[in-house]
């Protein structure tokens, strides 16, 4: 099951570089809030399929369900809990407040991701 995948892995590598650039320089009303939540998606989808050699439904699923616990915990205030308020990095990773328009950037994320596999997959 563990198998390296290196177009994965610099896949995971450009979206976090994205990533990254967002968190630190965009501070619009667009990009950071709703793009940054649908690459946020693909970006752990690419990361785990650079490790595993898994399928590519139960794969999304997986990151789908696992962007919707986070965004559990910050529903039930978890910065706050950890004492973490003030730790830009981790109110940056985490995040710090639910909203259902990012429930549905991650949807639209992960229906991205999996178009592009079914093209790439069917070339």
């Amino acid at each position: 099951m563990l198998k390296w995948n290196k177009t994965y892995f610099g896949l995971t590598l450009f979206l976090f570089f994205i990533e990254f650039l967002i968190a630190i320089y965009v501070h619009d009303a667009i990009v950071r809030p709703y793009i940054g939540d649908v690459l946020v998606v693909i970006l752990i989808y690419c990361f785990i399929k650079s490790l595993f050699n898994t399928k590519v439904i139960p794969t999304a699923i997986f990151v789908l369900l696992f962007a919707f616990g986070v965004e559990t915990l910050q529903y039930l205030n978890i910065i706050e809990i950890l004492g973490l308020q003030n730790n830009s990095i981790a109110r940056t990773v985490i995040g710090t407040s639910f909203a259902w328009m990012d429930i549905i950037c991650y949807c639209i994320g992960i229906v991205i991701l999996l178009v592009v596999e079914k093209i790439i997959r069917n070339s």
